[in-house]
């Protein structure tokens, strides 16, 4: 992995959603292998360069449209670097235009949960969420 901060402000939980983002002119459909409040993992054979800022579009199944979000790529597992049980990606962090984004993507996060994993998970998830956790 590469990056030294290896720590995460909130705790994420497995999910698959298609996400969309252009790099250059090329236009890359790849899916998330997890999600938080904070961010989100995009597993990619070809990742963007740490510190990239980039918009992207999540697919969630019970939005008609894409969701629009702003990230910057926080650290990387490049391919033939990954460990037992890593994929080859990139870590996101959603960057926020303001606190109203903010709280929406957040919401959007609470409810996705709650969809994937049921509401008592999700409970738990996110009575656990105030803490920091190691990856």
């Amino acid at each position: 992995m590469k990056n030294g901060d290896n720590r995460r402000t909130h705790p994420r939980k497995p999910i698959e959603l298609k996400v969309e983002y252009k790099r250059l002119n090329t236009f890359f459909a790849d899916y998330t292998r997890n999600i938080s409040k904070g961010g989100t993992f995009i597993k990619t054979r070809n990742p963007l360069d740490i510190g990239t800022a980039f918009i992207f579009h999540l697919h969630v199944p019970t939005l008609e449209v894409p969701l629009e979000l702003s990230g910057r790529v926080k650290w990387i597992i490049a391919d033939g670097e990954e460990k037992a049980g890593e994929e080859p990606g990139m870590g996101i962090e959603f960057v926020y235009d303001d606190d109203e984004a903010r709280s929406h993507v957040a919401q959007m996060v609470e409810d996705l949960l709650r969809e994937a994993l049921g509401p008592h998970v999700a409970t738990q998830f996110q009575s656990t969420r105030g803490g920091k956790q190691q990856e």
